[in-house]
């Protein structure tokens, strides 16, 4: 049997605990499925004195991970810490440059310097692996940079975030408004105090930024996204889409066109009947459309300790089982010197149309007013719905439009059309349709 792996591990939070107690209970399988004996033989953590739930006798303890990485007798460094800056960056790039295998389930870090990381691993040698960065246990980037080799892959969209989609899911299921879903998410953990990163899309953003180079080929362009949270959708938007046949979703979306590559992330109406409408709470979802294979779907917990965890096993158990002198799996699917330039792709129609909610004052010329900005802007309608007013009740009028294929552009124009002639009250609500192959 080879000599054992020697591990360091930075960062002991939720992920970090779990590994550790993961690696410790299956030791012995691991060295069986594995040809060697994987051993922690330092860690560190803010906190030296907190207890953790796990047995640390033994292992060598470093208050900085930085030091770690430089110095510690190891084989493979896991960065567990997060964040783009700072001690994660500043001790993977420590650890590479050694010529130390990295594992890491920092988004935010692969997102902003993830294609020199990988230039640097693939200079020294070393593997950088980061299964558990994008949809905690679903392994979808060992799926687009192994599996999937030789298929051309035209789009890839999901599910990405637990904290938006149970959100959602609760205000659809339960009729309770975003803000008191937030704070539920909040009380059990799914939600940070600050939850801004999630809901505005941010987190969905960083992980569709590193699809998207596995996918396309591209260099990581995760500043070069469309990119909307949900706080804007009430529980009227929900109860409309039902109505219409759809369920609100928070997707990544990256698709290859004639003129590019486009990336956005944004709520979406998916069809009731569509499998990805049918993921509820935490969990995640990820589509892969692809030449040969057709569509590809893969369900699963995208958050917690032992999903991700799990995803950070499966990728220690890789280099545990490669061998020095072996051809390595270039970290982001090609040679990083071999991604192409990242082509943003040009404004074009959105086959799957635009639904569109608009508060109005109920008077005469309203609905006309309407129908006529949308066909100056050359947008058709699928329908056109009036909510109507129980018997006597005066007061502000909803109409729902749900538009077919148009530019998003033209929707704006006509919203804009719409909202200088001052019977619009508030702010327009437009979200995009998506089809999905499966639907």
């Amino acid at each position: 049997m080879a000599d054992a792996l020697r591990i360091g591990i930075a960062g002991l939070g939720t992920v970090g605990a779990s590994l550790v107690a993961l690696l410790q209970q299956r030791k012995n399988e691991l060295a069986v499925t594995c040809g060697r004996a994987i051993e922690i033989v330092a860690v560190s953590a803010r906190n030296r004195n907190r207890d953790r739930g796990i047995d640390l006798t033994g292992i060598d303890w470093y208050d900085s991970p930085v030091e770690m990485a430089s110095r510690a007798n190891i084989d493979l460094f896991v960065e567990l810490m997060g964040g783009a800056n700072g001690a994660a960056d500043e001790s993977v790039r420590a650890a590479l440059s050694r010529g130390l295998h990295v594992v890491t389930a920092n988004k935010a870090l692969l997102a902003r310097c993830g294609v020199e990381l990988a230039a640097l691993a693939e200079e020294k040698g070393a593997l950088l692996n980061f299964e558990a960065a994008v949809a905690g246990g679903i392994p979808v980037i060992k799926a687009l940079r192994e599996s999937l080799t030789g298929n051309h892959v035209s789009r890839i969209y999901g599910i990405m975030n637990g904290t938006c989609n149970y959100i959602l899911t609760r205000m659809e299921k339960e009729g309770l408004s975003f803000a008191d879903c937030l704070k539920e998410a909040q009380r059990l953990g799914y939600a940070e105090a600050d939850p801004a990163f999630d809901i505005e899309g941010n987190d969905t953003a960083h992980k569709l930024a590193i699809l998207t180079t596995l996918a396309f080929g591209s260099q990581i362009a995760a500043d070069d996204i469309y990119l909307e949270g949900i706080t804007n959708i009430s529980i009227e938007d929900i109860r409309a889409a039902a109505d219409l046949g759809y369920r609100i979703k928070l997707l990544g979306v990256a698709q290859l066109t004639d003129s590019g590559i486009e990336q956005r992330v944004h709520p979406t109406m998916v069809p009731l009947d569509s499998v990805i409408a049918q993921v509820d709470g935490v969990t995640n979802a990820v589509a892969i459309e692809s030449d040969i294979l057709g569509e590809l779907l893969m369900v699963g917990p995208g958050a917690g300790g032992n999903a991700t965890a799990s995803a950070v096993l499966g990728d220690i158990a890789d280099v545990a089982k490669s061998r020095p002198g072996a051809q390595q799996v270039p970290a982001l699917g090609r040679p990083a010197a071999a991604l192409e330039p990242y082509r943003r792709a040009r404004i074009q129609s959105h086959e799957g149309g635009y639904f569109i909610r608009l508060t109005v004052e109920d008077r005469a010329g309203v609905f006309a007013g309407i129908a006529t900005h949308m066909a100056a802007n050359a947008i058709s309608l699928e329908s056109i719905v009036q909510r109507p007013k129980p018997r006597g009740e005066n007061g502000p009028q909803t109409i729902i439009l749900v538009t077919h294929a148009t530019r998003e552009d033209s929707v704006r124009g006509a919203v804009e059309a719409i909202s200088a002639d001052g019977y619009l009250l508030g702010a327009a609500q437009v979200i995009r349709i998506e089809r999905p192959k499966n639907a």
